[in-house]
């Protein structure tokens, strides 16, 4: 069952998520509606603030993307297939040492149509538990750390607009003051 996506300027966005305690049928099956979301709207990853939900959740899915990344999971290196797409409950990452940070254009589905370019880390380890409350260890690089990256700032209330330069933010003030009115209309129907 696919979920509405949340807008910007929607306060859901804003906030921070609840730790995931309950690794249970409801959150296998929340889950998995947002992994069918994600699908639909053809993107590569989902926070549950996206559909909704204030919770440490989030999903990604980089199967049908270049393979311009490297990864290692649990001391391993199994092909995508076998852990994709990914649930990723209470996720904590730190920056690799001596990682340089990469300017690479990023869109996000509460930003319909809008994309900027955003400096992120190149390399992280992400500590996080999946659907079954099983704790994993995920090294990475390149798109598959950014992802990750901008899913866990939802997950906090930050938004990729909220990691432009001004520059870059400020060529895109109109489009986002035309969602954000689009989004409080939008609130407003009955």
């Amino acid at each position: 069952m696919s979920l509405p996506i949340v807008h910007y300027n929607d306060p859901i966005l804003r906030a921070k998520g609840a730790r995931i305690d309950a690794f249970d049928a409801d959150l296998k099956a929340f889950a998995e509606a947002m992994i069918e979301t994600m699908h639909t709207a053809a993107g590569i990853g989902l926070a549950a603030q996206q559909v909704g939900r204030a919770l440490q959740l989030c999903v990604v899915d980089l199967r049908e993307t270049d393979r311009d990344f490297d990864w290692q999971l649990d001391g391993a290196k199994p092909p995508l297939e076998l852990f994709m797409p990914m649930v990723v409950a209470n996720p904590q990452f730190t920056v690799a040492p001596d990682t340089d940070d990469w300017i690479l254009e990023e869109g996000c589905l509460s930003f319909p149509d809008i994309r900027g370019d955003v400096t992120r880390p190149d390399e992280i380890t992400v500590n996080y538990q999946d659907q079954f409350g099983v704790p994993h260890v995920l090294v990475c690089n390149g798109l598959l750390a950014r992802c990750i990256q901008h899913e866990v700032d939802h997950l906090n209330g930050t938004l990729f607009i909220d990691r432009m330069t001004k520059p870059v933010r400020r060529k895109l003030d109109e489009a986002i003051k035309a969602l954000a009115a689009e989004t409080r209309a939008l609130a407003q129907q009955p």
